[in-house]
């Protein structure tokens, strides 16, 4: 009797098992691969950490250092090298879902970024980072499965590091098991900006050109030990506040129930990351004239807002009222050089050139280029701070596309003329800041307001929560189809209430060549439009999210 009763129990037991995995999300009949994802809205805590961060640190830092080492290296990630990384901007919605490392499994909180390639978790041998203490840590000699590896591993964020070294164990991913991975033991996360975080770590879903240390990801060997349908992962945010879930990451495929209609494809142009052709940038409708000949862009699933070129989310900005910083190099130049940009291009100049020949820039052969990122991309001395102090030729080019888009809107060359003319003969310009002028006088001027309206690189634009509501749509222009974002899916709020804050979804990054110009499409627009990433075919698609 004693016998049956405990087969009776092992029988429950292990159905009440089975029922605890196939709820936690795991493979289906279909093939595919499911990982439920949790989200975490902003609150201050992480909104000051964030601020903190970026006052002690230069949160361009990290993508500078990076692209100066794909310019130069045929080898990337090289062993002993110490790879850079840039930053992902975290403090606005985190998505993160779980997995197992170890044997048996140790529980880990993830961030799945497409915007990165490694997979690292704080160590039980971080012994002096206040994050490793508020974190899960690895334990190696509670796995069964582990591997020494020891060879050292470092990753520098613009805002952050860490560091480490890497090992070998089986990772567990839903219940798929993936055997031998090499991942990162994090010793050392200073700084608050992992300490803040609801994750543990990271797991990159990028291409192996990226990887620090030549790392094989952790997708690559899901395809390669035979663990999927097909080499297809594909993103769902839920973006819905009220609803805890926070959305789903399928591997081997996508599911029908999280998108609407047919995804647009288009092919990755430069393995990395997940990079694609883009067209214009539409603001109401109407083209911005940046992208006419095409821009660079990624979706980034580790990025929570939408990056651009400064010119262009200048402009943004300003047409949805965001707050920026009174830049003073951008009423320089159109004071200075704004009646002879207009000349240049109504002569029918190449406007991609007009701010290198007048010597704020230089001309990389598609666009103008910070002298600042270019003594960065040149000259390993030379701090990353020269981009945002050498801001003249962000200005510039921010002009030479608001004055073309004038052109293209067929306003009169008159017109134009008068808002540059308000500003070089000191009509609006000085009587305003002398208080001699009225706000009314002021605001006749839009290329004034284009100027305040210039993003701060350091800093996030804020918008007024009353005003959402008439604020215009934004679009963007991939494989010939428009994809539109509204102003209550492209503003972010904190808080409720009076209190509330709101933010524009939209922050300049200048990112110099040959990487760059590059367009970042975060969290902002993968919880708008369900994301595919295609490994097979090298293809990335997006359709309406359900």
């Amino acid at each position: 009797m004693g016998i049956e009763i405990k087969v009776l129990l092992l029988f429950l037991w292990t159905l009440l098992f089975a029922l605890v995995v196939a709820a936690a999300g795991s493979e289906s009949d279909d093939g595919i691969i499911r990982i439920g994802l949790k989200k975490m809205k902003m609150d201050e805590n992480n909104r000051i950490a964030a601020q903190l961060e970026s006052i002690k640190g230069d949160s361009l830092n990290g993508f500078v250092k990076k692209y100066h080492r794909f310019r130069n290296s045929n080898s990337l990630g090289d062993n002993g090298d110490i790879d850079i990384v840039g930053l992902k901007n975290y403090m606005d919605a985190q998505y993160y879902g779980e997995i197992g490392i170890g044997t048996p499994p140790q529980k880990f909180t993830v961030i799945f970024d497409t915007g990165s390639s490694n997979l690292w978790v704080p160590s039980s041998q971080c012994y002096f980072s206040p994050a490793c203490f508020v974190h899960s840590k690895y334990k190696s000699s509670q796995s069964s499965t582990y591997k020494a590896n020891g060879e050292s591993a470092a990753i520098q964020y613009g805002s952050g590091s860490i560091s480490g070294f890497f090992s070998y164990d089986s990772v567990k991913v839903g219940d798929l098991v993936v055997k031998d991975q090499e991942f990162i033991e994090a010793t050392s996360e200073p700084g608050m900006t992992f300490l803040m975080a609801k994750f543990d770590g990271i797991l990159g879903l990028g291409f192996q050109e990226i990887s620090v240390g030549n790392a094989v990801p952790v997708w690559y060997n899901m395809v390669k030990q035979g663990l999927i349908k097909d080499p297809v992962f594909s993103f769902w945010l839920n973006r819905n506040q009220k609803e805890a879930e926070g959305g789903e990451i399928v591997f081997g495929g996508l599911d029908p129930k999280h998108f609407k209609g047919q995804h647009t494809y288009v092919p990755v142009t430069r393995k990395g990351y997940w990079q694609f052709d883009m067209g214009d940038v539409l603001i109401n409708g109407k083209p911005t004239g940046y992208c006419a000949a095409g821009c660079k862009a990624i979706a980034d699933s580790g990025t929570s807002l939408l990056t651009g070129p400064t010119s262009v989310i200048a402009m943004i900005n300003q047409a949805i009222g965001a707050s920026g910083v009174v830049n003073k190099e951008c009423k320089a130049v159109v004071e200075q050089y704004g009646p002879t940009m207009l000349d240049l291009l109504i002569n029918e100049a190449n406007p991609k050139k007009i701010c290198s020949l007048m010597g704020l820039c230089t001309f990389d052969g598609s666009r103008g280029v910070s002298m600042g990122i270019e003594r960065v991309v040149d000259e390993s001395n030379v701090k990353s701070s020269a981009i945002i102090h050498d801001a003249m030729c962000s200005a510039c080019e921010m002009v030479v596309v608001w004055a073309e888009n004038q052109l293209q809107q067929n306003q009169t060359q008159e017109r134009i003329m008068n808002y540059l003319d308000g500003v070089r003969y000191d009509k609006i310009l000085v009587p305003y800041f002398s208080g001699n002028a009225s706000y009314a006088d002021y605001t006749h001027y839009p290329l004034l307001q284009l100027c305040d309206r210039m993003p701060n690189p350091l800093e996030q634009s804020s918008v007024d929560c009353g005003r959402i509501s008439s604020m215009p749509p934004i679009s963007f222009t991939i494989g010939g189809k428009i994809f539109k974002l509204t102003p209550q899916e492209y503003i972010l709020k904190v808080g409720e209430g009076p209190e509330a804050q709101c933010i524009s979804g939209f922050t300049a990054l200048d990112i110099p060549p040959p990487r760059g110009p590059l367009w970042i499409l975060g969290d902002i627009f993968m919880g708008r439009y369900h994301t595919v990433f295609d490994f097979g075919k090298l293809r990335v698609g997006f359709a309406d999210a359900a």
